[in-house]
């Protein structure tokens, strides 16, 4: 076989972050943000493939206590000079067995938008489900940010506290009609995601109203590379239909193009038609697609 599966440690950072790179380059997964989450995340089993150095990498997202029979989201990467070597297999296995030990009823998995990684996941007993776009933006040439609407407040994430985010974010992931997005308790979500090392919070944006935040969109930087991830952009319910994702992301790449980054990407549902016409406004276009793939245990 030549490599071998193993836990991950925060030492094995540098080297997922190298994963990563070479198999969904549009992401932002720096080592240093790959670091702490190994550190810090006691809701992950992650597991690589090593040979001696990192060639593939797989996670699967615990189970909340009170969750019974979860569908729970596994992830395999194997960099594409590394695939047809069994190291996805091999994790993936690892990997599922993992998930049936936490009480999984259900996986969860994204996979890449070609015919051998769609035949992997139907190998392995998924079932392709919705497709998911990526795209792409030269910082350069968005537009100048929409206005801000009478009796809202623009603000970045330094000019807020993290629970009425959390609070607008746990009331947006449930929209996510992809089913990718899950908000952990609050401590959890304010160690992992609002103390995140890639977590830009100069460059993320809100629209607050009377103290609640209504809008938001959530940046993710790699400044070695110029890049900027939008990693969810969102609305409350009572405030949809308004514009208001147009306000918050447009401002949010008119700050990164002023702090120096070249390059922004987002991903979304290919259903989402309400945030694909804010992005092809901003002039995003697209570079690559997605499926999600379910499998029932």
């Amino acid at each position: 076989m030549g490599f071998e599966i193993r836990s991950a440690t925060p030492a094995d950072a540098t080297g997922i972050a190298g994963v990563w790179a070479a198999a969904m380059p549009q992401l932002v997964k720096t080592a240093k943000g790959v670091e702490a989450e190994l550190r810090g995340s006691t809701r992950r089993v992650v597991l690589i493939a090593t040979e001696p150095g990192v060639v593939g990498f797989g996670n699967v997202y615990l189970p909340d206590p009170q969750e019974r029979e979860p569908r729970l989201r596994v992830t395999v990467q194997v960099p594409p000079a590394q695939r047809g070597r069994g190291i996805g297999s091999a994790l993936y296995q690892a990997i599922e067995r993992a998930a049936q030990d936490a009480g999984a009823a259900k996986l969860l998995i994204v996979v890449s938008d070609d015919d051998r990684s769609k035949d992997f996941a139907i190998r392995h007993g998924f079932t392709i489900g919705r497709r998911m776009t990526h795209a792409k933006a030269d910082l350069a040439e968005v537009p100048a940010p929409a206005p801000v609407p009478p009796g809202l407040q623009l603000v970045d994430f330094d000019d807020l506290q993290p629970a009425p985010l959390w609070v607008a974010t746990s009331a947006v992931a449930d929209g996510d009609p992809s089913g990718l997005s899950h908000v952990p308790e609050y401590d959890d979500w304010v160690r992992m995601d609002w103390n995140h090392p890639d977590l830009r919070r100069d460059l993320s944006m809100a629209l607050v109203a009377d103290g609640i935040v209504v809008s938001f969109v959530t940046t993710a930087a790699d400044p070695d590379r110029k890049v900027i991830w939008s990693n969810l952009t969102g609305t409350v319910p009572t405030y949809r239909g308004r514009g208001l994702a147009k306000v918050v992301k447009s401002a949010a790449l008119s700050r990164s193009r002023e702090a120096g980054f070249l390059t922004a990407y987002t991903g979304n549902d290919a259903d989402n038609q309400p945030m694909l016409a804010v992005n092809k406004w901003l002039g995003y276009q697209p570079t690559a697609a997605a499926w999600t793939a379910e499998k029932v245990l």
